[in-house]
């Protein structure tokens, strides 16, 4: 990956009122049969948290911290449902990861919150198949869901249905790819393809590069002659600020293919670093972000009870229990099941709402925002209800 040096500015202004927004995460679920075990309704839910703590990752360590203090402020809200957590360490590691699945069930688990990178989930899920246990990740790698394994990180397809959905609703119904010569760049061109087909658009031409910096230099020119040849009237980038992305934006241009003829939209996040929003080929540009209030609240209530802000992913955690204590609390024996935890009407987290699929995927609600002046803003916010526009 070639570097991209960046400022981070601090978000400005965090919501005054701080709401719960733990016990809101599901409406009357319907829990019907279907693979997990059942569960004792008059005692504590055995939950396992597998974090991967025990590396030798500094990283991981704090990730492991994070992850726990989530799911614990996750459990204080909860009121009356009560969770029995129990934290078990990976290491970041497959094999231990299988282990700690099993032990955690061996100890009563009746459900695995975690672990992070895909190789484990799939690993902790292989270990406790035949247990009929189900495992909520906080992978977002799809080719690990399915089965008794679910992700709970947000996708490329995710992200891409929402931004396309919206494009053609706006009247940008010819969109190009740009993407990087590698896996990721790959996937999530793959990703963009498929939101394309399943909103009805045209996919107006296909564009990749070398994953350098020189191999960018040398692409944007057919890259810019492509877009205008095919009639594109958006592109779509696939990179973000610590790849190609700030390259593109300053070549592009240069070279005839500017924002105001042709809007730019990008499958990552452009907010993060907050210096991003400066670059000026990226001003009138789209991209998609969890319900910004949402998250600011999460975010302050956790950096009230710990003192520190909360890690990027931590939210996955106070999400996987929302969506548990949910579930739990309509006192069902199998609250549990792939059916219940994959029902329709899905659950409120940190970042809004969200809900399970049954091929072990998710979907989650994204805003819609545009770069301007420097900053973001709204300009179509987050669902708070599945079954608009895009679901």
């Amino acid at each position: 990956m070639f570097a991209f040096s960046s400022t981070v500015r601090k978000p400005a202004g965090l919501l005054v009122a701080l709401l719960s927004i733990l016990w809101l995460a599901a409406c009357d679920p319907v829990v019907t049969a279907g693979g997990g075990p059942r569960i004792n309704t008059t005692r504590p839910v055995p939950v396992a948290l597998l974090v991967p703590g025990g590396s030798s990752s500094a990283g991981d360590a704090i990730l492991a911290r994070h992850l726990e203090n989530a799911a614990r402020l996750a459990i204080a809200d909860l009121g009356d449902v009560r969770i029995d957590l129990r934290v078990y360490d990976t290491a970041g590691q497959p094999g231990q990861a299988a282990a700690a699945a099993r032990s955690a069930v061996a100890d009563g688990a009746r459900i695995i919150l975690g672990p992070v990178y895909a190789a484990n989930a799939n690993a902790a899920g292989l270990a406790v198949l035949r247990d009929n246990v189900n495992v909520l990740s906080f992978s977002s790698t799809p080719g690990i869901a399915g089965g008794n394994v679910f992700i709970l990180g947000n996708t490329y397809d995710n992200t891409a249905n929402r931004l396309v959905g919206f494009a053609k609703r706006a009247g940008h119904e010819r969109i190009m790819i740009v993407h990087p010569q590698e896996t990721n760049g790959i996937d999530a061109r793959d990703a963009i393809r498929r939101a394309i087909a399943r909103h009805g658009a045209s996919l107006a031409a296909i564009a990749s590069y070398e994953f350098s910096q020189q191999g960018v230099v040398n692409a944007v020119p057919d890259i810019a002659r492509t877009a205008r040849s095919s009639g594109a009237d958006a592109v779509f980038f696939t990179s973000d600020t610590a790849g190609a992305l700030p390259y593109l934006a300053q070549l592009l241009p240069e070279n005839g293919l500017t924002p105001a003829s042709t809007r730019f939209i990008g499958l990552t996040r452009w907010d993060i670093p907050r210096s991003t929003l400066s670059l000026p080929g990226i001003q009138g540009g789209w991209f998609a972000l969890p319900d910004p209030g949402r998250a600011q609240q999460f975010a302050a209530r956790y950096s009230t009870a710990y003192g520190e802000p909360p890690h990027p992913i931590a939210g996955l955690a106070y999400d996987g229990i929302a969506a548990i204590g949910a579930l739990v609390k309509a006192g069902k024996p199998n609250a549990l099941t792939k059916a219940a935890l994959t029902q329709g009407a899905g659950f409120v987290g940190v970042n809004g709402i969200f809900r399970l699929r049954p091929d072990g995927t998710n979907e989650r609600a994204l805003a819609i925002a545009e770069v301007r002046n420097g900053d973001y803003v709204v300009i179509d916010p987050a669902p708070r209800s599945f079954g608009g526009p895009g679901y």
